[in-house]
């Protein structure tokens, strides 16, 4: 995956918030057994730590933008994005948001920017307190995107995938993918407290799934608003490769086998590795939001 070196990269899309403390409340969930079971519950959920149990009762926002710097610093052109990793994610999060803006407009709705916050440790959101183990979320009761970049880290680790930048850029357009549901009021469908192979929070992260496929597809034709250029020049068959392997790491199947020894398909909240990569590539392989529809 390669990015447009000549492209002006739009940090107002990531919270910097790094290295911060988050004051009061209680100790969040962390690592050990603990933080194991957060992260096999909450990972990739796409809704915020207090539906998953997690909130430690302050549901304080993160701070907001006056924490922007080190992106802003160092995170300018698709340059930057080519040789860093946490610019190349503020370049995903641009290409992402920029196909979605088009795709609603075309569609004759609106799309509402939701941002990235750049998070380590430990993040205050609207949603309640959360650590790193819960994995990279969405709060819809804020509209923001929260992620710990040493999750891609874990992401190769634990989990077993090969990684790269695409599994990155897949990991990203999943989350928006739950902001585009929340738009839409479907995400909603996935808090009924159901699991299983047929619930909704199944469903509705295989459709997460098959929009980060859509925007894929899209990506290297999606014009930079301020450039009227591609933000992404370049998809490999390589990086759809990583991608799909990401999705397939994180599979329900594959998190229980790898970390409980057993699969317990009645209490799958994600869908198996076989499932989330079919649906990324239904959205990949027809480009078409309408040929996601997880629910039918």
């Amino acid at each position: 995956m390669q990015f447009d070196d000549d492209a002006n990269l739009d940090t107002s899309e990531v919270q910097d918030v790094r290295g911060r403390r988050v004051p009061g409340g209680k100790a969040t969930i962390g690592g050990g057994l603990a933080g194991l079971i957060a992260l096999l519950l909450g990972l990739f959920f796409g809704v915020g730590p207090d539906q998953l149990g997690l909130s430690s009762g302050d549901s304080s926002p993160a701070p907001a933008s006056s924490s922007l710097a080190q992106v802003q610093q160092s995170c300018r052109t698709g340059q930057d994005a080519n040789t860093k990793e946490d610019c190349r994610i503020v370049a995903v999060v641009n290409s992402v948001q920029d196909f979605w803006r088009q795709e609603f407009r075309e569609r004759r709705g609106t799309y509402t920017a939701a941002p990235t916050v750049f998070f380590t440790g430990r993040v205050a959101t609207a949603c309640g307190t959360a650590t790193s183990a819960v994995g990279p979320f969405y709060c819809p009761r804020d509209r923001k995107v929260y992620l710990d970049l040493g999750f891609f880290d874990e992401l190769r680790s634990k989990f077993g995938a090969s990684g790269g930048p695409f599994a990155q850029a897949y990991v990203v357009a999943h989350e928006y993918g739950h902001h585009v549901q929340d738009l839409m009021g479907t995400l909603s469908r996935s808090q009924d407290n159901m699991t299983g192979v047929n619930s909704n929070a199944v469903r509705v992260e295989l459709q997460a799934d098959c929009y980060a496929g859509v925007w894929a597809r899209h990506a290297t034709t999606t014009k930079d608003e301020s450039t009227g250029r591609p933000l992404i020049t370049s998809l490999t068959n390589a990086d759809i490769r990583d991608g799909l392997d990401a999705a397939a790491a994180v599979g329900d199947d594959r998190i229980q086998e790898r970390f409980q020894g057993r699969v317990t398909p009645e209490t799958w909240t994600h869908g198996s590795a076989q499932q989330r990569q079919a649906w990324f590539y239904q959205g990949y392989r027809t480009g078409d939001m309408a040929r996601c529809d997880t629910f039918r």
